[in-house]
């Protein structure tokens, strides 16, 4: 049996699988590589910054999981190719993928921007979203099939004021997503986006101190508080699973009701 077809022990849905998480140093990537590998698969932790790749790591291995540190540069095509080609290596074949890394905007009007920093928020998040795609895809598809997760953001389905190269690229990798579900299907491969509102990560964490930021987006959620890392990752988790079957192509919200 593959890792494919095996069955998998209770609460280890992904037993003998093989993964990727990139952005995995911090974050809702870091949540969802310890997902991952707590529900039994072999995961590797991409990052740019190795020294919080290899805190992932450790977290996982020291929790008796499987877990390998790989150096990449999202917007850096050799990069992304060295990246996916030593997961393989290492770990085995590809079964599914998070494709998480990525840049928050300046926060700043569009006329108020330079070229080249709208163009390093698209590189980063659309194009770096494309070259993982390019790569994780072929793999995918020669072994059987699987499932890729892109997380996007709820600024990838609205407008959010001050960000127009964040929001741009969001949309993009949405299109992307639907794209690529169209495309791939037949090789029995899904492909969907998690749309995260915000989110208590570490960075939303260090740009909101000392605002009033967080007080003011909780009054405006539904649920009337932010999300976790782990809720937004629990979420591409999902989406990677057989309980997700016949899901792809879809842009799934994650906001408390923001959007609603």
């Amino acid at each position: 049996m593959t890792g494919r077809d095996a069955p998998a022990a209770p609460g280890r849905a992904f037993a003998g699988r093989v993964g990727l998480v990139t952005g995995a140093g911090s974050g809702i990537g870091r949540a969802a590589a310890i997902e991952f590998a707590r529900q039994g698969a072999a995961v590797a932790v991409l990052d740019l910054d190795q020294d919080t790749a290899a805190e992932t790591t450790d977290m996982i291995t020291s929790a008796g999981g499987t877990a390998s540190a790989v150096p990449v540069d999202i917007a850096d095509e050799d990069s992304v190719r060295a990246a996916v080609r030593r997961t393989v290596d290492t770990l085995g074949p590809l079964d599914f993928a998070v494709n998480n890394a990525g840049l928050a905007s300046h926060h700043r009007q569009l006329d108020e921007m330079t070229r080249a920093e709208f163009e390093r928020v698209v590189q980063v998040n659309l194009v770096g979203t494309y070259l993982c795609l390019k790569y994780q895809l072929p793999e995918l598809r020669q072994h059987g099939g699987g499932a890729i997760v892109n997380v996007a953001s709820n600024g990838g389905l609205s407008a959010i004021p001050h960000a127009p190269a964040y929001v741009a690229a969001k949309h993009g990798i949405v299109g992307l997503t639907r794209a690529a579900a169209v495309d791939y299907a037949d090789g029995h491969i899904r492909v969907n986006a998690v749309c995260p509102g915000p989110t208590r990560t570490p960075g939303f964490e260090q740009v909101a101190g000392g605002t009033g930021m967080v007080a003011q987006l909780e009054a405006s959620t539904p649920l009337g508080r932010l999300a976790t890392p782990a809720e937004a990752a629990a979420a591409a988790v999902w989406l990677c699973s057989d309980a997700a079957s016949f899901v792809t192509g879809v842009a799934l919200s994650v906001d408390g009701g923001r959007r609603a």
